[in-house]
């Protein structure tokens, strides 16, 4: 730096010189040298000094300033650099990836070309194996074609060009048709819950249902003769139609008469014409504006109506499976039977004798056979093949509850079998007339035997279905009381009694029990505890002469099933008692 800064100011000095110097030659400058005294030297020597060390101090300042710049442009040079090194770097990883790339697609370039000149070969090949096995051509087919010849190839082929458009105009439509193309199938949208909508779709249910139920109604009409005339003369008219052989051609005009009264009903024509007559249902104005109870309420309906519905369908099918599963094998033999002799019968018997037999048998069955089992069950019980097998068909449903019985009754069983074998060591069997039930399986409740609990007789027992008893809770609105006014419980049902088990009785007291004669009931009814909530509520109400208002069975989840048990015993009392009272 020392050095930089003398050649600066040796550059300074000899610019000042050569600026104040005149513009004189080289000789002349060398003689003014000479001829000057020394005492003009000795002075400019002194000013050259002072001028000298007034330029060193300067030098000294400048060269503190000029460090400090020098400092800073070396940092700003070195920042610089580091950036330049880093974009370097990352355009070198840039570049090391493409290099990779690239070899990996010049690996796949020479795959490629060596595939190419293998399928090349094989080409070649072929080619030359074609060559070999075709006959040599004949040197008169190497001779170049007469004009003639050209002409005619070239209406032959206008001629096949215009007939091949002609055709695809013709038929084109119809061959693109028969194009395999995949169904694409468009997605249903989805609609949101909505009971105007569930109101809506209901109607149309019914509406759409309404021809099938009319037309069932028809059939069940003619079969058990609900009109004598239209019924005799319907089964004429199909014995002498099926005598002749004209049982199919009277079917499709009935079709064709069906077809043309729609037509004519269509067209505005009043015309009605049924067996049974037809009952119009008054149709409720459909509500905009529902409330949360109603619309609550409109769901519930719906939801057991589908419940009940897609339970009949599932017994249905239920069944059959079962039938062909041989389940009930008793049953699947009857059917076994039957398909036999109808293949033996159709491979001996001529065709037209054979569906004579089967029109005439079911014309016979549907007017006269069911009619007569209708009015006699316990015929239809004994000889109606196809309804005891129907009916004695079993569900999934059915099966289950039975194994889940059987499984129940074996532990039973044991212990009864070591009671009873206890007893026979001892010398004191059981009569031979008693049953296990009646010998050891004593109905019970949960705190002991079901007569001790209620203080009955040994004879009354829960009836079956009722066996655990129904959960409720039992409401006596004669009582002020709390804790007499609600308890809860179990109720049972038996022949000529109802019994209310409470659950916060001590066991060996039957205070808070409830024990009630059917007899003595004077109105059983199903009654809603709460107005407030939807749906036809979940209790019963029992009125007796003791109470002065009626006794609330309430909270039971299977409301409908405990009251039909209780209402039809209850309704077997009645008549029991009233056939009895004349006698009396």
């Amino acid at each position: 730096m020392r050095k930089r800064l003398d050649r600066i100011r040796f550059r300074g000095r000899r610019d000042d010189d050569t600026a104040d110097s005149p513009n004189t030659s080289d000789t002349e400058c060398a003689e003014e040298i000479v001829v000057r005294p020394r005492d003009s030297i000795r002075e400019t020597e002194e000013v050259r000094d002072v001028e000298s060390e007034q330029q060193t101090e300067v030098g000294n300042t400048g060269l503190q300033d000029d460090g400090r710049s020098d400092m800073n442009e070396v940092k700003a040079l070195l920042e610089v650099a580091l950036l330049e090194k880093h974009f370097l770097e990352v355009e070198l990883r840039k570049i090391r990836d493409e290099d990779s790339n690239m070899d990996s697609l010049k690996q796949e370039l020479e795959k490629e070309r060596c595939r190419n000149q293998e399928l090349e070969q094989k080409i070649n090949e072929v080619m030359k194996s074609s060559l070999e096995d075709s006959p040599t051509l004949n040197p008169r087919s190497t001779a170049p074609p007469s004009p003639s010849v050209n002409i005619a190839e070239r209406q032959r082929s206008s001629f096949s060009s215009s007939f091949q458009k002609w055709l695809y105009s013709r038929f084109g439509d119809y061959i693109e048709d028969f194009r395999f193309q995949p169904e694409e199938a468009p997605p249903e949208p989805d609609e949101p819950l909505s009971a105007k909508r569930l109101t809506e779709n209901m109607r149309r249910l019914k509406r759409g249902l309404k021809p099938v139920t009319n037309f069932k109604r028809n059939l069940t009409a003619l079969s058990t003769w609900y009109s004598f005339y239209t019924s005799a003369i319907a089964f004429i008219v199909y014995m002498y139609t099926a005598w002749y052989g004209w049982t199919i051609p009277m079917f499709l005009f009935l079709a064709i008469v069906r077809l043309s009264l729609n037509y004519l009903i269509s067209r505005g024509w009043r015309i009605q014409w049924s067996i049974v007559p037809e009952i119009s249902e008054p149709v409720e104005p459909p509500k905009e504006d529902l409330s949360v109870s109603e619309k609550f309420q409109l769901v519930l309906d719906v939801a057991q109506k589908a419940q009940n519905l897609f339970g009949r369908m599932a017994n249905i099918l239920e069944k059959i499976k079962n039938l062909f599963m041989w389940v009930r094998p008793e049953l699947t033999q009857k059917l076994y039977v039957g398909l036999w002799v109808a293949f033996v019968s159709s491979c001996l018997l001529p065709y037209s004798l054979l569906g004579l037999i089967i029109v005439v048998y079911a014309g016979v069955k549907f007017f006269i056979i069911n009619l007569i089992f209708k009015s006699c069950p316990k015929l239809r019980q004994r000889f109606d093949t196809p309804y005891v097998i129907w009916t004695n068909l079993p569900t999934d449903l059915q099966q289950k509850e039975r194994s889940s019985t059987s499984m129940s009754r074996r532990p039973s069983e044991c212990d009864q079998g070591q009671g009873t074998g206890a007893r026979g060591t001892l010398g004191t069997a059981a009569p031979v007339g008693l049953s296990r039930e009646e010998d050891t399986g004593r109905s019970s409740t949960r705190r002991g035997a079901f007569h001790e609990v209620f203080n009955l007789l040994e004879s009354e027992r829960p009836l079956p279905g009722c066996e655990n008893g129904w959960r409720c809770c039992l409401i006596n609105r004669d009582r002020k009381s709390p804790t007499d006014y609600i308890r809860h419980g179990f109720l049972y049902v038996t022949e000529n009694h109802l019994c209310f088990e409470s659950s916060s009785s001590r066991s060996g007291s039957s205070k808070r029990n409830k024990v009630i004669k059917l007899a003595d009931i004077t109105e059983i009814q199903k009654y809603k505890v709460l107005s407030v909530l939807p749906g036809s509520g979940m209790g019963i109400s029992i009125a007796t002469p003791s109470t002065q208002k009626p006794m609330v069975f309430g909270a039971m989840i299977h409301r409908d099933e405990a009251f039909d048990a209780i209402f039809n015993q209850y309704m077997k009392v009645v008549t029991m008692t009233t056939a009895a009272s004349p006698e009396t």
